[in-house]
């Protein structure tokens, strides 16, 4: 378990138990937390109910994303005596993704849920969220069918937003802002979140194979705090949604794009060039008359140097697989063969 930046506020015997035993747990709960002080002591106690019918070890990771309010307080106060309840305090706030990667590399779980911190997702949904995980699903998503949020600002946008989603990604989600998720393990293996790239941890999965799902959660009133979703989220969305896709269909082939848009370029860089020549000596205009010559420069250019960044991004992409010996495949399973280590490159 990584400890380097991990505070676990409790007593001494629950920081022992959290930071040096390696021992895994069958459940994690994950707790992005920023400013949630009035919500936190009813959520950790909810948690505490629904975990306990499960007959399953769980641990719950609250990740205090540089929360200004009194959260940090609460938290310590809430981790005395239960050897369950671990807290990582951020130094700053980092964000909801950040925060989740920092609770997905803590945690030990063999069954992973992510929650909110607000009280809007209900703690009681998480059995029925393993339950379906043990149908042959790898990844359960929550839909807030009736979601208890503002109409216009909250729901349309939101559901524009998981529309395009599907719709350009090709996974069938109704509602990826949900939190409330269950993952197993090992399709968080090797996923590294930036940004707000957090919605998209199913995509992610799917395209890697998983099995994806989704069922019906509830969705309770925000009790405190306000909300920063808005028109500017989706903006987010859409930019993150041109990185995922990016990243998916030419991670691996980075020439792909900038060697089409050279040769774009180039080609009309040579429509410009047969025009200008064409009114030099056909049309009665000289190259200063149009903008043609301008034109073909920079068509002609633009090209070449989209050309050579596909280059630097091929030797690129190789430095990054070579050099870290990552591999450009996942195996799912083998038969008797055994799974060789793979020795990393070092300088």
């Amino acid at each position: 378990m990584t400890t380097h930046h991990i505070q676990c506020l409790g007593g001494e015997a629950d920081a022992l138990a959290l930071e040096s035993s390696d021992a895994p747990v069958d459940v994690s709960v994950i707790i992005p937390c920023f400013n949630e002080e009035p919500s936190v002591r009813e959520l950790i106690d909810g948690l505490r109910t629904a975990l306990a019918s499960l007959a399953s070890s769980y641990e719950v990771i609250v990740v205090n994303d540089g929360s200004t309010d009194g959260s940090a307080a609460t938290l310590a106060e809430l981790a005395s005596g239960r050897r369950w309840l671990g807290v990582i305090n951020l130094r700053r706030r980092s964000g909801q993704t950040a925060a989740m990667m920092a609770g997905f590399e803590a945690a030990r779980g063999e069954v992973i849920i992510t929650i909110d911190g607000d009280l809007q997702n209900d703690p009681a949904d998480i059995g029925r969220l393993i339950a379906k995980l043990e149908e042959g699903y790898d990844v359960v998503s929550g839909w807030r069918v009736k979601r208890r949020d503002h109409r216009i600002r909250r729901i349309w946008l939101s559901r524009a937003a998981n529309r395009l989603i599907s719709f350009v990604t090709g996974v069938r989600l109704h509602d990826y802002g949900c939190t409330l998720k269950a993952y197993r393990r090992e399709v968080l293996e090797g996923v590294r979140l930036y940004g707000e790239m957090h919605r998209f941890i199913p995509i992610y999965a799917s395209w890697n194979g998983a099995r994806i799902t989704e069922i019906p959660v509830s969705h309770h009133p925000r009790r405190s705090g306000a909300s920063n979703y808005g028109l500017s989220r989706l903006v987010k969305v859409l930019l993150d949604l041109s990185v995922v896709m990016f990243m998916h269909r030419y991670f691996q082939k980075p020439i792909y794009v900038f060697g089409t848009c050279g040769l774009m370029s180039l080609f009309l860089s040579g429509l410009a060039g047969a025009a200008m020549i064409y009114y030099k000596f056909w049309g009665g205009k000289t190259f200063i008359e149009t903008p043609l010559p301008l034109l073909w420069a920079t068509l002609f250019f633009t090209g070449v140097l989209c050309l050579l960044l596909g280059l630097v991004a091929e030797m690129n992409l190789r430095i990054y697989h070579e050099s870290q010996g990552k591999s450009t495949y996942r195996i799912a399973s083998t038969v008797n063969l055994k799974p060789r280590a793979r020795t990393m490159l070092r300088s």
